[in-house]
C-alpha cells in the first residue's frame, strides 16, 4: 500500500470514507451534523487542502489525510481498515513530506487525541465550538 495523490474523481469515494469513519469514531455526531457537512466537505474542505490517500489492491480509498499551512486538517480512515497502521503511515508521511506540525481534535474523539498523542503531539489550548460555531470542543495540538 503506497501513498496516492487524490483526484477530484475520488472526492465522492472519500466522501463515503469520511461518513463510514465518522459513524465509527464520532458519537456526539447527530445524522444533522453529517448532513450539515457533507456538501461543505466535498465541495469547501477537499479542495482547499493538500490530499494523500491509501488504497487497497482493488483501488479502493482506505484512508486518506488532508493538510493545509502545516497542519492536518483531516485524516480518516474507513472503520474495517482502523488497526492497520494506515492513520499512522498517513500522519508520518504528512510529517515528514508536508511539514506537519499542528492538528485540531474533538474533544469528544478520545481515540483520535490519543493517536495524535502517541504520534508525538501536546494539547497546546482548547476551543469551546468548532470551526462552524458547534458545540464540538477543539483540542489545538501540535508536535512536541
Amino acid at each position: 500500500m503506497k501513498i496516492e495523490n487524490v483526484r477530484p474523481e475520488d472526492f465522492a469515494e472519500m466522501l463515503n470514507v469520511w461518513e463510514n469513519s465518522v459513524r465509527a469514531t464520532h458519537n456526539f455526531i447527530t445524522e444533522d451534523d453529517i448532513a450539515f457537512f457533507k456538501p461543505i466537505i466535498i465541495e469547501q474542505a477537499f479542495p482547499a487542502v493538500t490530499l494523500k490517500c491509501i488504497k487497497n489492491k482493488q483501488g479502493s480509498i482506505l484512508g486518506f489525510v488532508g493538510v493545509h499551512d502545516a497542519k492536518v486538517e483531516m485524516l480518516f480512515i474507513l472503520n474495517e481498515a482502523r488497526g492497520q497502521g494506515i492513520g499512522q503511515r498517513l500522519l508520518r508521511y504528512a510529517i515528514e513530506q508536508l511539514n506537519v506540525t499542528k492538528v485540531d481534535v474533538n474533544e469528544q474523539n478520545p481515540q483520535a487525541v490519543g493517536f495524535y498523542e502517541h504520534m508525538g503531539f501536546t494539547i497546546v489550548s482548547r476551543s469551546p465550538l468548532d470551526d462552524m460555531g458547534k458545540p464540538f470542543p477543539i483540542l489545538h495540538m501540535a508536535l512536541k
